[in-house]
This record gives C-alpha cells, structure tokens and sequence, in this order.
C-alpha cells in the first residue's frame, strides 16, 4: 500500500516509516497539516496516518477538510490524546480507526493494513496461489512445493504483483509504479536486479521455471 504519515514528531515519524518500509509499504512523510491536506489532495493513498496535534493544521481539522471534499481514504488517528471521549471525536470527525500512544508497532501495523483492505476490494485476498506457488499476505510467507521461500520485502512486492497478474505480462512501467511507486525511468537497473534475485529464490531449486521474461515487453508469471 502507499501510505501517508502525517506526524511533526521526526523520530517518530521516522520510526512509523521504517517499520512500514520493511513490511513492503510505500511511505511519504509529511511534518504539519497544511502539507498533510496539500499531500493527500495530489496523490491517491491506501491509507493515512494522522495525528491529532500538528502544527498550522490540526489532524482533526485536516481530516474534516478531506471529509468534506469527498476523499474517502482510509485514515488511522495516532495520537497521545486517548481519552474515550477523544477517540469519540476523532471517529466522528472521519476517522476509520484510532489508536493511542504509546503503542505496539504490529498492532500500528495490523490495524493500518485492516482500514486498506475495507477500502480496496482487490486487498481483501489474503492468499495468493500459482501453481505449486502460494503467498499468504498476512503471515507475509511464500511456499512453493511446500518449501518455504524467504524473500526480502520488495522481493514480495514484486512477486504479489506478478502473481496477481498471473498469465499476463507484466511491463516494466508498471512494476516500477506498484513496486517502486516510480512515476518516471530512473535509467537503472533496479527491476532487473531483483528479478534475478527473485527468479533465484523461487526458480532455481526447481524443476519448472514460473518468471519468464518476454522480450521487450516485461515478465510473466505462470506455470
């Protein structure tokens, strides 16, 4: 998913980012409200992380902004105000969840993922399957042949979205907009280095190679 912070804490917005980072999300960071609601007005989020006191514009008040305009992205109040009556204002302002500091990051994380998957039909799928080739998206596992595969977090990316569009070929513009969140050519070779460390992983130890790649086109998985 890509997901917008909206935190004026810098070290906790840094910690928010990383821990996101390495569960294979897209982040952008944003330190007070008036960029917050410029932020989420440019771009289309899966989901938003928000906390109540920032500075020029507060969470609520940038939350009621969006509300008001029509946006419908999901939204998680982080915040340390976490009074029940507090939590009733947040929820009643727009808010989808709400979560008071402090907190336990696979909880931030849990919860995070649950307000994206009620907003996207296609996220609901909770386990993805080719062939011998299975994906489980919440325990974050790949098996094929019953062999666990172990993948680093954009490996997985990539992989989900091969095999959510399975058969049909993947181009290297759309890889670099679902897995990098790249709206331009970096002029690198970053698709073809994991690639090639994915093929490795899920090809190599065995019989029947599933990642092709069609000349010119871009890649497809398939049995």
């Amino acid at each position: 998913m890509r997901i917008l912070v909206v935190e004026d804490d810098e070290v906790a917005a840094d910690y928010v980012r990383k821990g996101l980072m390495e569960a294979g999300h897209v982040v952008d960071l944003a330190p007070d409200g008036d960029l917050g609601l410029e932020m989420a007005r440019a771009a289309d989020y899966d989901a938003m992380i928000l906390d109540r006191m920032l500075p020029k514009l507060n969470g609520l008040e940038l939350l009621e902004s969006l509300r008001e305009a029509g946006d419908k992205t999901p939204v998680l109040i982080l915040s340390a105000l976490g009074e029940v009556d507090q939590k009733v204002e947040g929820l009643r302002a727009g808010g989808d969840d709400y979560l008071a500091k402090p907190y336990a990051f696979t909880e931030l994380l849990a919860r995070v993922e649950a307000i994206g998957r009620r907003s996207d039909p296609t996220a609901a799928v909770t386990k993805l399957k080719v062939g011998t080739l299975e994906m489980d998206l919440l325990a974050r596992t790949v098996r094929r042949d019953d062999q666990n595969i172990l993948l680093q977090p954009r490996e997985f990316r990539l992989l989900e979205c091969l095999m959510r569009n399975a058969g049909q070929v993947v181009t290297r513009t759309m890889l670099l907009e679902k897995v990098w969140d790249y709206h331009f050519d970096p002029q690198t070779n970053v698709i073809d280095v994991h690639i090639s460390r994915l093929r490795g992983k899920i090809d190599k130890d065995f019989e029947t190679p599933m990642l092709h790649t069609v000349r010119g086109a871009g890649y497809r998985l398939q049995v």
